[in-house]
């Protein structure tokens, strides 16, 4: 198999600290580059007032990649893009801006690897998987918490009703605010806590639940001197009548847990969405006045997301559920942002 060759569009950190690390364990891929914004892609049109010291320290990110993992240095998006040395990208941007580059990369006939998610709401979304289809491309969004084995695990314990029939699914993601300054309190950048914590909860629910599942309640919330909404909650039901209760915030205390109540017990894990490599999870499991504490392996679920992403290049069936599964999540997120 050749191996495909990828190149990186912005030197982020969630590039430098968790993507390459993982990129390096994947056989089937040949890291090629960095791209740094140039004037005009940074600030738009051009103005005697731009702060070109941004562009400089975009830059020393992307010489850090160099002296660290090797690979060029490309002057600009576009000409990462339009390169006949990559066949595929990965996009680590702040969402709003998820839709042009991937669009571009995608009319350029590139796989893309984006970030979730994939966009900021379904009409553009949809016009990435026409493009995808139309081109055979991958198109794949980074919800890497979903190739992690403790799912596997609880999804087994479900089936088996080792604690009775399913009769709630709950599952919490929020953390304490990050500053004024991070991207997700920036409406202008995709900010917003359903985009990013929110997804999380609704990718969940939506594997748990199954494809039928749809949104009957939902309410975002906002708080003084913020134009983006800060924490929500929603709930969700699928055709068999099982409920899923998702709630989730960016300026809360911290919780990252999934509990499923049965009619004789319980199961939970408390890092069901955030568990880096080297982590193990404990899930527990209480039947009646009996609790059993289990240590599962750790996983690299972003490495198993790369390797899904490859998957999507050489299989059809696969890429085509990759597209079912990304307007789902688009229109579901596009539900919990109208008014009830």
């Amino acid at each position: 198999m050749t191996k495909i060759r990828l190149a990186i569009l912005c030197p982020s950190e969630i590039a430098f600290r968790r993507f390459m690390p993982a990129l390096k364990k994947v056989e089937d891929i040949e890291y090629i580059g960095i791209a740094a914004a140039n004037e005009e892609e940074w600030f738009g049109k051009t103005s005697p007032n731009n702060d070109l010291n941004i562009l400089k320290i975009e830059y020393d990110k992307a010489l850090k990649f160099k002296e660290s993992y090797g690979g060029e240095i490309f002057d600009s998006y576009e000409s990462l893009l339009k390169s006949d040395k990559i066949d595929a990208v990965y996009i680590p941007l702040p969402p709003a801006l998820h839709f042009k580059w991937a669009k571009l990369a995608l009319e350029n006939g590139k796989h893309v690897f984006v970030e979730k998610p994939s966009t900021t709401q379904l009409t553009d979304t949809t016009e990435l998987v026409d493009i995808a289809k139309e081109n055979k491309l991958a198109l794949h969004e980074n919800y890497m918490f979903n190739f992690h084995s403790q799912i596997e695990f609880i999804e087994n314990e479900i089936r088996k009703e080792s604690f009775g029939s399913t009769r709630l699914i709950r599952i919490a993601f929020g953390f304490p605010f990050r500053g004024k300054n991070d991207f997700r309190y920036n409406k202008n950048l995709g900010g917003g806590a359903l985009l990013d914590c929110g997804g999380y909860t609704l990718k969940l629910a939506t594997r748990l639940l199954g494809s039928s599942a749809r949104l009957v309640t939902h309410q975002l919330n906002y708080v003084d001197n913020f134009d983006v909404d800060i924490y929500g909650s929603g709930t969700l039901v699928n055709d068999e009548g099982t409920i899923c209760q998702v709630s989730f915030g960016m300026d809360n205390s911290y919780k990252c847990e999934l509990e499923i109540w049965g009619s004789k017990g319980t199961i939970y894990t408390n890092r069901i969405l955030t568990a880096p490599d080297n982590f193990e999870p404990l899930v527990t499991i209480t039947l009646g006045n009996e609790t059993n504490k289990v240590k599962l392996p750790a996983d690299d679920s972003f490495r198993k997301s790369i390797e899904h992403f490859i998957k999507c290049i050489y299989d059809d069936k696969i890429r085509d559920e990759n597209y079912k599964n990304l307007v789902i999540q688009s229109k579901l997120v596009d539900e919990f942002k109208e008014d009830i």
